[in-house]
């Protein structure tokens, strides 16, 4: 992960050869209590410290063979990088999934000292604000080694061994010039050379621009140049004063640029971006794409922008020194009008949103209604010119970070509507790659957004979202989900209909009948899912149409009205076909499996359930598969097929690691009627009594009471008491239930107080 080296790397020879013996595997036996090497570099901006950081990390890589990790912590920025965001990078790196990664920074800090452990790992945090930012990210191990680079000397940091640095002596200045301008000049003209790093004041940044000057301009004379700082920045001897240093150096180059390229230079310094693409350059000056192009060269050619190796979807990025971000910013707010500066962002933000609509059209997820508010979105030739042939996938991956910050920043800046709209792009990406923490994250952020600025419509859709995420995976919420689901989304379906706003009224209707059918109100949620169809067909929102018509079949599903089920998710089928959704496609093909097994049509179940894991596993749906896989091992159980039992322990197995709850609840129980069914009834009382726990929190009654009624069968062989217990909690939820079959099936199983029970309940360990 390490930046590639500088190529023109001058000087620091005492400093590298310090850090190298530090960091070098001959001293790790000499540390004390296992405790990994940390190298700390401070000094003022634009000093070099990522320049050394990274030159000795190059040096030592051989040493470390298990990775360089680097990160640039951002501490310039007004919102520099969160621990819990870095250590999700880190472990990504490190080969953990997405959806492995806990959501709780204090585990995901746990899971990454553990991937640490006995690899010998480099890591090079750059940047570092506090030493809160840092201590998440410093491995526990004696193998690993840390190089940390910070304006602030962090005295905090523990065990730290400290370089600070100063400005270059005049001979290294000097050295670092003459190998940026490539030709004899330097050596020739020494008295120019000697000029000129003297007014740079040592400053590597500024002699770096000064040389870049000079090599885009082979014919000057060095005195030429000298003159010219001499004339502009007379108070260049006083860049040991810190920020001003850096504004006087950048001012040098900045002034030389062609109008238009310094407006884009004061333009791009607006926004709060880790790097950016080639095509925001024309999205910001309301230009052609090569324009935009062409512009974004001319300030790489003059060291204000850096153009950084081609990302994951194949785009061409550039990026800004954190202070030369700084500069640029100070310039626009300078020399731009009020108006002219609302109008950039509005271009800038209008950009991002046009290209994330378009690519989020094509990533399968929720078919949720594309609600979107009023900010603007250009109408430019260059978003055509430019998506074509990108993968919509590998373009989040890559536009990911550079999207949260843009959100976080329209939140700051009060443009509520910019946020959501983006924020709403995001969610299908969120939920296919499993990114949940950052779904919840994000959401949760721009909702307060909204709510703060009056925005209904924006908090709505945030909120929308927010009850998908936590209600279907573990959130650690308190109460059981359902009953969250239920007053979430009855608050969600009263802001729609204050707006009036059919789509979102039947997306929260929806939502209202899955609630509801989980309670086991079922002539309720059929008449809320009734409602949703209803404000769909009127509203021409296909999405809701699949959504209305699938929470009908699990309604009829419940109440045993199979057929009724299955009618409702062909015509279901039919439109998530139509809507070219894969993730439908398989939600409704699963949903339809299931509903034929209970038909007796088991080989058109299977058919379905093998569609619907072929398109899951080809996306990446790790929770539509599990699923999935639940359903093929209870039909491989009815037809009696051992492979019951390995497709019911794979499902186990995901549901722990992508924290899926619910998954895991009805793996478990499955699980457990397996072994019932092998004759191992203490091996099933282990995964009923776990899944009756875990049903608790759900809040899923008539699964609850399944899971109930399969641990009393397997207490029945072996505890006779507790069985009853398991046999008449189930009989009182169903009870409540109203649902006499099950209620007729259950009395077999219960016998006078006293008696010796055949089958039994719940468990003493239950509840």
């Amino acid at each position: 992960m390490l930046p590639a080296d500088i190529a023109d790397f001058t000087g620091r020879e005492d400093q590298v050869a310090s850090l190298h013996q530090l960091l070098s595997g001959a001293t790790k036996t000499d540390r004390h209590h296992h405790a990994p090497a940390i190298a700390m570099i401070s000094g003022m901006g634009g000093i070099g410290k990522t320049a050394l950081a990274v030159h000795v990390a190059h040096r030592l890589a051989g040493t470390y063979p298990d990775g360089q990790l680097y990160v640039n912590l951002r501490g310039a920025d007004a919102s520099p990088l969160q621990s819990g965001d870095v250590l999700a990078r880190f472990l990504r790196a490190l080969g953990v999934q997405n959806q492995v990664i806990p959501a709780d920074e204090t585990e995901r800090a746990e899971l990454y000292r553990t991937r640490l452990a006995d690899r010998c790992v480099l890591l090079v945090l750059d940047n570092a604000a506090t030493e809160e930012q840092v201590r998440p990210l410093l491995p526990g191990t004696a193998s690993c080694a840390v190089i940390l680079t910070s304006r602030a000397r962090l005295t905090g940091i523990e065990g730290a061994r400290r370089v600070d640095l100063d400005v270059f002596p005049p001979n290294a200045a000097i050295r670092l010039l003459a190998r940026i301008t490539t030709d004899d000049r330097v050596t020739a003209q020494h008295t120019g050379a000697a000029r000129i790093v003297s007014l740079c004041g040592g400053l590597p940044l500024a002699v770096r621009v000064a040389g870049a000057r000079l090599a885009a301009r082979p014919t000057w004379h060095l005195g030429h140049l000298a003159t010219m700082l001499g004339d502009e920045r007379r108070r260049l001897d006083q860049l040991t004063a810190g920020d001003l240093a850096v504004r006087a150096s950048l001012a040098l180059s900045y002034q030389a640029l062609d109008p238009t390229v310094r407006r884009l230079f004061r333009l791009l310094g607006l926004f709060d971006l880790p790097d950016f693409p080639a095509w925001f350059a024309a999205a910001i000056l309301d230009s052609t794409l090569d324009t935009g192009i062409e512009r974004a060269e001319a300030l790489v050619d003059a060291q204000l922008l850096t153009a950084t190796d081609t990302d994951v979807a194949g785009q061409q990025r550039y990026r800004f020194h954190d202070l030369v971000r700084i500069f640029a910013r100070e310039r626009a707010e300078a020399e731009e009008t009020s108006e002219s500066l609302a109008s950039a962002l509005t271009r800038g933000f209008g950009g991002w949103l046009a290209l994330t609509e378009r690519m989020a059209r094509h990533i399968p997820g929720p078919c949720y209604a594309a609600i979107s508010g009023p900010a603007p979105r250009p109408v430019t030739g260059w978003v055509e010119r430019y998506t074509p042939g990108v993968d919509p996938g590998l373009w989040f991956d890559a536009e990911r970070s550079a999207l949260r910050s843009l959100i976080r920043q329209a939140c700051l800046l009060g443009r509520d509507d910019v946020a959501f709209d983006l924020a709403g792009c995001m969610e299908k990406y969120f939920d296919v790659r499993g990114m949940y923490s950052d779904w919840v994250d994000t959401n949760t952020e721009v909702m307060s957004a909204c709510r703060t600025a009056g925005n209904l419509l924006g908090e709505a859709v945030m909120l929308r979202g927010l009850i998908d995420v936590t209600t279907w995976i573990n959130d650690g919420g308190d109460g059981d989900a359902m009953s969250r689901l239920h007053d979430e989304a009855f608050r969600l379906l009263d802001m729609f209909t204050l707006l009036r706003h059919e789509q979102g009224m039947s997306d929260a209707a929806v939502m209202c009948s899955w609630a509801l059918t989980a309670a086991g109100d079922h002539h309720t949620a059929i008449t809320y899912a009734t409602r949703a169809l209803q404000l769909a067909n009127r509203s021409g929102h296909r999405g809701g149409r699949i959504r209305s018509r699938l929470a009908l079949s699990v309604a009829h599903y419940e109440q045993g009205r199979f057929d009724d089920a299955a009618a409702g998710l062909a015509d279901a089928l039919d439109e998530a076909r139509a809507l070219d959704n894969p993730r439908w496609v398989a939600t409704v093909l699963q949903f339809s499996g299931i509903t034929h097994r209970q038909l007796d049509n088991l080989e058109h179940s299977q058919r379905m359930l093998r569609e619907s894991l072929t398109i899951s596993r080809h996306y990446g749906d790790t929770y539509t598969e599990v699923l999935t896989l639940l359903a093929l091992a209870r039909l491989a159980l009815q037809r009696g097929d051992p492979s019951a039992r390995t497709t019911a322990e794979t499902s186990v197995a995901l549901s722990r690691e992508y924290r899926m709850s619910h998954h895991l609840a009805e793996a478990l129980e499955v699980l457990g009627e397996i072994e019932l069914a092998d004759g191992f009834p203490e091996r099933a009382i282990g995964h009923l009594e776990e899944s009756v726990a875990i049903w608790r929190t759900r809040g899923w009654h008539s699964m609850q009471a399944t899971a109930l009624t399969n641990l009393g069968k397997a207490y029945a062989q072996i505890e006779p008491l507790a069985a009853r217990r398991a046999f008449e909690e189930a009989g009182a939820i169903l009870t409540r239930l109203g649902d006499t079959d099950k209620l007729t099936e259950l009395l077999p199983y219960t016998l006078p107080q006293g008696a010796e029970c055949r089958q039994g309940t719940t468990s003493p360990r239950v509840g």
